[in-house]
């Protein structure tokens, strides 16, 4: 690995976490691509991944502990992507995350069956490729980078602190 300082990496992820935040939802947005229950799901490691990197910024304590998270938070995106991915290939089958609306509140009848009207996006339905690759397999590629960069990092941490 490039003998860069710790600091430097944690900005590329960051930004690279900005980045794909931004493209989902511009792809869903403004494209209007409407992403699947999974796809909402991978989303979420990117937002954590911005805050526990600001976290590293702003507190400067404690950052060999962020870098722990940020890698667990990586390997959970790895683990839906991958999940994701499978779906996609017909290697799984689509579970009930697939298909779930919000249940937070009493539904009704009516409201029940304006659910079932409405046309869902399936998780094995790919509806926005990037040079032949769906976002999944994108995700499952920049999560593998992440972890074995930020478990570079944690593991040298002392020596590239300086």
């Amino acid at each position: 690995m490039f003998k860069f300082k710790v600091e430097f990496y944690l900005k590329i992820i960051f930004i690279f976490s900005a980045i794909a935040l931004s493209s989902a939802f511009f792809i869903e947005y403004i494209l209007g691509h409407k992403p699947c229950n999974l796809c909402l799901l991978e989303r979420i490691p990117y937002g954590l991944s911005l805050v526990l990197i600001s976290a590293i910024f702003i507190l400067r304590k404690n950052e060999k502990f962020f870098i722990l998270l940020l890698i667990i938070t990586f390997i959970f995106s790895l683990a839906i992507s991958f999940y994701h991915y499978g779906i996609e290939q017909g290697f799984f089958e689509e579970s009930a995350v697939c298909g779930v609306k919000d249940f937070t509140k009493n539904i009704t009848k009516e409201d029940l069956l304006k659910q079932l009207s409405e046309k869902t996006v399936s998780c094995k339905d790919v509806t926005f490729r990037i040079l032949g690759l769906s976002l999944t397999s994108i995700n499952i590629a920049l999560s593998i980078i992440f972890i074995i960069t930020l478990k570079e990092i944690y593991n040298n941490y002392e020596k590239n602190k300086q």
